[in-house]
């Protein structure tokens, strides 16, 4: 009898640690998101928007090569340009999170698009590969912006976070692009993980993450992208930023094999730096574009 007790105990555990298995990457890849509404009023409440109110939007849709729908919005710069920008989101945010970069774009003559990231915003809820299947999405609008504005002479990337880490990602495609600039992107999200929690459980998260949505964490890595890319890329990471350290930027930056350009700003936590050192940040990609221009 107390073997047979034993042995359901023993069942009892493996079940609730297989449903752990399988909740956890849940956890890690489904976090809870903003909607639109909610990210313009975090953006209100950090920085001036009310330029946005003013300038000529276009809300469009576009389809991804598996079929999936992104939501993106043009703003158009009050003086008449054929340069572009694509503006990428961070991780939970929506394409609101892409307005702090937008005014110093607009001054710089570019337009700007910005969009929801798969599982963002206005599009259908899913889960995120941090950068796997989001860098393929990027590059389905970057030819779609091509063959929307024919005109266009300029196009350039620029990421947050996540964003940046699908900038990165995108980069293996090869796409027509001119510049990207990464802000506080992570080489790859496992050591991220890693350094917020035991390892033990971002190994099971790996396993239940390639069980439950058929994909590795471990293969989670913009860096690997770099190792043939001729992009040039201006890397930007807060000194203070403790979520996504600045060694991933500077590994990364040290990984391309384009222009490379490395920028910590002091003083400025995770996701933070436009806002904490706004002067710096703006010359530090105006001066980034002017140098490749020349």
């Amino acid at each position: 009898m107390k073997r047979k007790l034993i042995i359901i105990i023993i069942i009892i555990l493996l079940v609730i640690l297989a449903l752990f298995i399988v909740w956890l990457p849940t956890f890690l890849m489904t976090g809870n998101r903003q909607t639109i509404e909610e990210a313009f009023a975090w953006q209100t409440d950090h920085y001036d928007t009310s330029f946005y109110e003013e300038l000529k939007k276009t809300d469009y849709t576009m389809e991804t090569s598996d079929g999936y729908v992104i939501h993106a919005e043009l703003l158009e710069n009050p003086e008449p340009t054929d340069d572009y920008v694509i503006i990428s989101h961070g991780y939970t945010d929506n394409r609101m999170g892409a307005l702090k970069y937008v005014p110093m774009y607009l001054k710089l003559g570019f337009n700007c698009i910005i969009y929801d990231l798969r599982g963002h915003g206005e599009n259908e809820a899913t889960f995120t590969t941090y950068g796997i299947r989001e860098g393929e999405d990027l590059d389905c609008l970057i030819r779609d912006t091509r063959e929307r504005y024919p005109k266009l002479k300029v196009l350039g990337l620029h990421g947050e976070s996540l964003g940046a880490a699908t900038t990165i990602t995108c980069l293996k495609y090869k796409p027509e692009v001119d510049f990207a600039v990464a802000d506080c992107g992570f080489s790859d999200i496992e050591s991220v993980l890693k350094n917020g929690s035991p390892d033990i459980l971002i190994d099971l998260a790996d396993i239940g993450s390639r069980i439950r949505y058929h994909y590795a964490i471990k293969d989670m890595r913009p860096i690997d992208s770099l190792d043939e890319n001729t992009i040039p890329i201006l890397f930007i990471h807060g000194a203070d930023d403790d979520l996504i350290l600045p060694k991933n930027s500077e590994d990364m930056s040290n990984r391309t094999k384009g222009i490379s350009k490395l920028c910590i700003i002091p003083g400025a936590g995770h996701a933070m730096s436009i806002l904490t050192e706004p002067e710096m940040y703006a010359d530090t990609v105006k001066t980034f574009l002017s140098e490749l221009s020349n």
